[in-house]
């Protein structure tokens, strides 16, 4: 870990110990089973500011048909908490799920952000997708571009942006006053973690990200993207602690090294099939959830590239 890294981490510590005696994040989730994802508002509850992070946009792929169901909960629960959003938060270009922010972004207001890796994410699936001339590939589809260490605030609670590459090479956990929203970086404990075998993911980079996440004091608490029900569980989960990873993560508690988490990874990633709405999901994502421009009949069309993935 470079000197910069270690310093940006040691400021991520600080603050998750100095908001023990601060107001604290108010959390709330809404999961949606159909893509198992958890999507988050978080705000300060002395000044009604907030963010949304990781929003989900209905999408029946069969039909080739959007909703906004999911949206439309996010959105009367902001309402009726008299919040006031200041960013919706992407922790990456996701591969299961279309994001819904620019939708929620007309109707409550705030400023996109994902992490400024999300230019290589753009430039390699702008030509898997060939994209047109309505794809500018330079960020410009977000408003904000993180880099790590990059600090922000929700009212009067601070965050930080850190950059946990592996999944994707543009992952970014939030961390907000003594919370952290990681994103796919980890699952469940008794899950495990992320896959790394898409174009640009890395499984030691992975590894090196969790780890240092969970240098991260052991009650702060960890907000996941996903939950699968790992055998045995009959429920959806979707909030742990950095104790809890430490010691019970089955891929990668304390005291697994580097090549073991690489080897089990490389050697699971073999085995799974491609998520099945990665090819709508990343040519929305990679826009920032903008849908591609339509054409000259009015209609928008995604695309499917053959034999490439």
């Amino acid at each position: 870990m470079s000197v910069m890294t270690d310093m940006i981490l040691a400021a991520a510590v600080s603050q998750v110990s100095a908001a023990k005696g601060l107001s604290k994040l108010v959390v709330r989730s809404f999961f949606d089973e159909t893509t198992n994802t958890a999507s988050y508002v978080a705000h300060d509850p002395a000044t009604l500011r907030a963010a949304i992070i990781d929003s989900v946009l209905d999408f029946d792929a069969a039909a080739g048909r959007t909703g906004t169901a999911l949206a439309d909960a996010i959105i009367a629960y902001v309402r009726s908490e008299g919040l006031a959003i200041d960013w919706l938060l992407e922790t990456h270009a996701h591969a299961d799920h279309l994001s819904a922010a620019p939708y929620l972004q007309k109707a409550l207001g705030g400023a996109l952000a994902i992490g400024r890796d999300i230019l290589r994410v753009q430039d390699v699936f702008g030509k898997i997708f060939n994209a047109g001339t309505d794809f500018a590939r330079d960020g410009s589809d977000f408003d904000r571009l993180f880099d790590d260490g990059d600090q922000f605030a929700i009212g009067t609670i601070p965050a930080i942006a850190l950059h946990v590459p592996g999944h994707t090479p543009a992952d970014i956990a939030y961390v907000i006053g003594e919370a952290v929203f990681t994103g796919d970086t980890l699952f469940m404990p008794d899950y495990g973690s992320a896959r790394a075998d898409f174009p640009g993911g890395d499984a030691r980079e992975l590894y090196r990200s969790v780890r240092r996440l969970l240098k991260l004091p052991v009650e702060t608490r960890l907000f996941l993207c996903h939950d699968y029900k790992a055998a045995g569980r009959d429920r959806y989960v979707w909030e742990t602690t950095v104790g809890t990873q430490r010691t019970g993560n089955v891929h990668i508690h304390d005291g697994v090294s580097e090549d073991e988490f690489v080897a089990m990874r490389t050697a699971r990633d073999a085995t799974l099939s491609m998520p099945k709405l990665i090819l709508p999901s990343i040519q929305v994502n990679m826009r920032g959830g903008h849908l591609p421009a339509p054409d000259a009949n009015g209609t928008r069309y995604l695309q499917i590239p053959l034999n490439v993935l």
